[in-house]
């Protein structure tokens, strides 16, 4: 289980995160919604030790995650905007999240052919897409086969046919009983990889809801458009 216990997080005079409590059960994929400069990311940063809240606490098993940071081999990271070394080469960074997370063996070779990297490991990151790095993100995130998955707009650049590999193991992971937390601007895709949302609204939590129960009231409708609605009755 994760459990965030009143966090709250400013940057100066901005307060991203402010008093966030909430438990998400081990086996959940829940997904992160909210307008830009909302808390999410700030939220999946404080959970990965990025950055530190101001106040509150978070648990991940029932241990305070400032306790120790053993609790990161856990956990598997797809930033929004993954940043490697432009010297090396895609093969070479793939080598070195292995050494740092102490893998061994092809664990990453079933990822890289469903993300269809084969080619482009050989060259520098430099030289890479957006999208092409986005891929060797989700390499590294998925190869170390972790349970609590941390996920910042994975979708995002990706063409139709990574789009399905990035599913497809999301659905996979899912099944297993893998903890995912996800933030996207795709609302398409939430009823189909969440069981959960929490909407981010100035920094505090202005709905939590099953993604089933707001598919029941859609009555119709699309599910942003059933969002939308429950949001006007909040906001």
């Amino acid at each position: 289980m994760i459990e965030f216990h009143n966090v709250t997080k400013r940057f100066g005079k901005h307060t991203a995160l402010q008093d966030v409590s909430f438990a998400l059960q081990s086996g959940t994929s829940v997904a992160l919604l909210g307008p830009n400069a909302s808390g999410k990311t700030t939220l999946l940063k404080c959970l990965l030790g990025l950055i530190h809240p101001d106040a509150g606490a978070i648990t991940v098993g029932g241990i305070p995650i400032t306790q120790s940071p053993t609790y990161r081999q856990r956990i598997g990271y797809m930033p929004q905007h993954p940043h490697f070394p432009d010297n090396l080469r895609a093969a070479e960074v793939i080598e070195l999240v292995k050494r740092v997370r102490g893998l061994s063996g092809p664990v990453e070779t079933p990822y890289i052919e469903r993300f269809q990297l084969e080619s482009e490991l050989a060259k520098p990151i430099r030289a890479l897409s957006g999208g092409t790095r986005q891929k060797l993100s989700a390499v590294l995130a998925f190869m170390a086969e972790t349970d609590i998955l941390v996920l910042d707009e994975p979708t995002a650049s990706l063409d139709p046919l990574a789009l399905r590999a990035l599913k497809d193991e999301l659905h996979r992971r899912r099944a297993s009983g893998c903890t995912i937390m996800m933030t996207t601007h795709t609302l398409a895709d939430v009823p189909e990889l969440s069981d959960e949302i929490f909407f981010l609204f100035e920094g505090r939590i202005a709905l939590h809801e099953r993604v089933a129960d707001l598919l029941a009231t859609a009555q119709g409708n699309r599910f942003d458009e059933a969002l939308i609605g429950r949001l006007r009755q909040r906001l």
